[in-house]
């Protein structure tokens, strides 16, 4: 795919046919082919047919995102939809993107003017190193091990990050989300809520094919106003100290594993007690982790409400993860299914949706596709230098 870029960003620049074709090693038969599918299916032609349920604003040739900016910087006063007419008249034979990824590309290079919001957007996924109890938990889950009566248990623990406090240590059978729910809320009733919980990039934490690659658990701390932190795919020393507790987990706990489900919980219910009360810790000066650990003052009470007074409306997710809008359907994803986001328009024919405190993308009345802002749980990507 790279190099079906390279090319067709080559013919936007004007190069001749003939000449590309022969730095290439193809025949312009298909080099013609390869312009084609991109002028009739834009970025997706070119790709090997690919079937990903989510294209990504920012992966337009180059070539095109500086026909958009440089035509912004020519009439800074137009938006969006006078943008995309304007390159479909000066380039009449190049696939023109939709509306709303055109305001994505703006919106990147910081062409957009954007009204205050009432609260601070989301600064992705930098992690944080705070002192104080409750600002951040870590789970995970260690890995799987098989109990004497032959079935195989996946432990879900959590932790306190500040005071090293083992908060739950749950025997499980799968990694199915519902269970996860479970272990969590019942956390949550115990010790309050945290202002950010800190996961790998596995299931249930993380969905690979879901917009940002949220999953229905992590959807559900977002409305309850915990923040998500996620470690760098192979880099488990960013969880450094959940997993050196999983160590211990393992050596006291799991040699030898329980002879069935009920008396493995029994091995890890005492271990919590033993690990929380009795075993001194080297990076707390040798108390214990009951010492710097106290409840949350936000107590667990359900799901609060979401309003979007600065939106046009609110809306609610259908099961199949879609928006209905003045009776036009907008693909979101399955993981916000019975959420409410905020509709809002910013422009002639776009409209932003949001979801708590984070904006996910914009959508327009022409392809009613949502196209993704960057992902504020990912890392920080920098936007490309206006030409």
């Amino acid at each position: 795919m790279d190099e079906r870029l390279k090319f067709v960003a080559r013919v936007l620049d004007g190069e001749k046919m003939a000449v590309l074709c022969r730095d290439f090693g193809i025949s312009r038969k298909t080099g013609y082919k390869i312009l084609k599918r991109y002028n009739d299916s834009g970025l997706e032609g070119l790709t090997d047919r690919s079937r990903r349920p989510y294209r990504h604003a920012n992966q337009l040739p180059f070539q095109i995102e500086k026909l958009i900016v440089r035509a912004k910087q020519d009439k800074p006063s137009w938006g969006a939809p006078k943008i995309r007419e304007r390159l479909a008249r000066l380039y009449p034979d190049v696939h023109t993107p939709a509306i709303s990824t055109v305001h994505a590309v703006l919106d990147r290079h910081g062409l957009v003017k954007r009204r205050k919001q009432r609260r601070n957007r989301a600064q992705g996924t930098a992690l944080s190193h705070s002192g104080q109890p409750n600002d951040l938990w870590c789970a995970d889950y260690k890995g799987e091990f098989m109990l004497a009566d032959k079935r195989y248990c996946y432990p879900l623990t959590i932790s306190d990050f500040a005071s090293r406090y083992l908060l739950a240590c749950e025997a499980l059978h799968t990694t199915k989300e519902a269970y996860a729910f479970t272990v969590f809320e019942n956390a949550f009733k115990e010790f309050g809520l945290p202002g950010a919980i800190r996961t790998d990039n596995g299931v249930p934490f993380a969905s690979p094919n879901a917009l940002f690659n949220l999953s229905r658990l992590s959807v559900w701390w977002l409305r309850l106003g915990i923040a998500i932190e996620r470690i760098k795919p192979g880099n488990p020393q960013q969880n450094g100290r959940h997993e050196r507790m999983h160590l211990t987990l393992k050596l006291e706990t799991t040699k030898p594993a329980g002879a069935n489900f009920l008396q493995q919980q029994a091995k890890f219910d005492d271990f919590i007690q033993e690990f929380n009360n009795e075993r001194p810790h080297q990076a707390l000066d040798m108390d214990c982790p009951a010492q710097h650990y106290a409840p949350s003052p936000r107590t667990y009470t359900g799901l609060p409400d979401l309003d979007y007074p600065f939106h046009d409306k609110a809306v609610t997710v259908t099961t199949c993860g879609r928006i209905c809008y003045n009776r036009k359907k907008i693909n979101l994803s399955q993981v916000f299914a019975g959420q409410t986001v905020g509709i809002k328009q910013v422009e002639d024919h776009i409209w932003l949706v949001s979801f708590v405190d984070y904006d996910l993308g914009y959508f327009d009345d022409e392809t009613c596709r949502l196209e993704p802002l960057q992902n504020p749980f990912g890392p920080k990507v920098l936007p490309m230098s206006p030409v």
